[in-house]
């Protein structure tokens, strides 16, 4: 099932016929929207987070339930739900009001700063030291967390689609490098997003974490994902040191890098990214070209 489309008037209409008391409360989209959620702002201090589909609806539930418990066991702001609405207005759904957290979202066109790099290890530190007791990894958190095996016949079509862009030999002996390590030894808290779009900085620092909805308590490497999806190799070194991630723990990051990576190489609004990706892994690949030999116009 589909959303209807989920846009400022549709919030206000859920606001007013569910929530009176905050009906006279601006509401505008955010700046930086996510993939799985829409989001919007509600008055200065609070937000309303909606599932654009119905597979991100399950992490409504689990955030409820288990942001609170990360909240009182982090030393950073954690975003916290005010009230959850019911399906209305042709929207199918739950949602969630929050408090609103302020920060800009992180500038994912360059690499991080090893500043932010260190508070981006400092914040994974501290989800691994929570007590692991937490949602088992699961379609809630989207496979993050899950060992690395769901993924291979995923992958290898990916590869096979985009043999002409990529070095296939390359891309494959990578996976086959991250399935051979070894799993991890325990289960650990894991955000399960890391990504510039889920990072609010403050002066160039991490101020909090946003969006735990593909949060479990499984493998926590795919949180390393970032190493390669944005950093350069300089701050790829000083996350692996930071952390003190072992050989076993940064291939299968490396892997979920590369999964990332290539089932989004034929997405165009993803493309570069991914490019981008594989590059830092070392795998060759190039755009999409167009008959003739030129760059496709997309």
């Amino acid at each position: 099932m589909r959303a209807p489309t989920i846009d400022a008037a549709l919030v206000r209409a859920l606001v007013a016929e569910q929530l009176p008391a905050w009906a006279h409360l601006p509401v505008w989209p955010v700046d930086v929207d996510g993939w799985d959620n829409r989001s919007f702002r509600l008055g200065d201090a609070m937000g309303v987070r909606l599932p654009s589909a119905e597979g991100y609806v399950p992490q409504v539930e689990k955030e409820v339930r288990w942001l609170p418990h990360l909240a009182s066991a982090l030393p950073w702001p954690v975003p916290e739900v005010l009230a959850v609405g019911r399906p209305g207005r042709g929207y199918p759904w739950p949602w969630t009001v929050r408090r609103w957290i302020e920060g800009e979202a992180a500038d994912g066109t360059r690499p991080p700063s090893l500043e932010l790099v260190a508070d981006i290890a400092r914040l994974l530190r501290d989800l691994r030291a929570v007590d692991p007791v937490g949602p088992e990894p699961g379609p809630h958190s989207a496979g993050r967390g899950a060992p690395l095996a769901q993924w291979d016949d995923e992958v290898e079509r990916a590869i096979r689609a985009s043999a002409d862009r990529l070095d296939a030999g390359a891309a494959r002996a990578a996976w086959a490098d991250a399935r051979a390590a070894a799993p991890a030894d325990r289960a650990r808290w894991l955000h399960g997003d890391v990504a510039p779009g889920n990072l609010l900085v403050r002066e160039g620092r991490l101020a909090a974490p946003i969006d735990f909805g593909q949060t479990a308590v499984g493998d926590p490497a795919c949180d390393l994902a970032l190493a390669w999806q944005w950093c350069d190799a300089g701050g790829r070194a000083a996350l692996r040191d930071a952390l003190d991630a072992d050989d076993d723990e940064w291939r299968r990051g490396a892997g979920w890098a590369l999964w990332k990576a290539v089932i989004t190489l034929d997405e165009p609004d993803r493309e570069d990214a991914a490019i981008r990706t594989l590059h830092q892994l070392g795998i060759d690949a190039r755009p999409e070209r167009a008959p003739g030999g030129g760059q496709a116009i997309r």
